[in-house]
């Protein structure tokens, strides 16, 4: 049978959705949102010292030297993770391009795991280890955290679930 025999059902709300619509939609849970907002609140600030030198951090050029310096991390790349652990952030804290910005933060987790791995699953919570040397097991945390959110969205309180709103009330009313 051709494939011209089975016509597409436009009453089905799928159909009638913008592209972008599923990369916004999201469901509207607190927890999700609860989660969202702690992920970019916990990763602004490390994000500060890596691109503005706050906190004892380095400036985005120092920290460039070292990710490609001491790392080896391509400049191209090196440039990129500075910027999405930046941007990515303030993404979740106002929610908008959620699933995104978790996905990128979850692929940047990882990446620095791999950076931690041979010095083991545990932090430096005594501070007894040189800066730099703590295991993966936060990084872990922020990839399950920040794959949740890729995964489900953004939830409650997001610019996604406000436009994905906006975005279906226009869809209705132009029927």
């Amino acid at each position: 049978m051709a494939a011209s025999t089975f016509p597409l059902n436009t009453t089905l709300p799928v159909a009638n959705r913008r592209p972008w619509a599923a990369a916004l939609s999201t469901e509207p849970s607190t927890w999700q949102a609860i989660l969202r907002i702690l992920l970019g609140g916990v990763m602004l600030p490390h994000a500060g010292q890596h691109a503005f030198g706050l906190f004892g951090g380095f400036v985005f050029s120092a920290t460039l030297q070292w990710m490609t310096g001491t790392l080896g991390f391509p400049t191209a790349l090196a440039a990129i993770a500075i910027v999405v652990e930046a941007a990515a952030p303030i993404a979740l804290i106002v929610g908008i391009g959620s699933r995104a910005a978790g996905l990128l933060l979850a692929v940047l987790m990882a990446t620095a795991a791999s950076t931690h791995a041979a010095n083991g699953f545990f932090m430096n919570w005594a501070g007894s280890l040189p800066a730099g040397s703590e295991g993966f097991e936060y990084h872990l945390l922020a990839i399950a955290v920040a794959l949740t959110i890729a995964v489900r969205g953004g939830g409650s309180f997001s610019l996604d679930r406000l436009l994905e709103r906006s975005d279906a009330l226009k869809s209705e009313a132009a029927k």
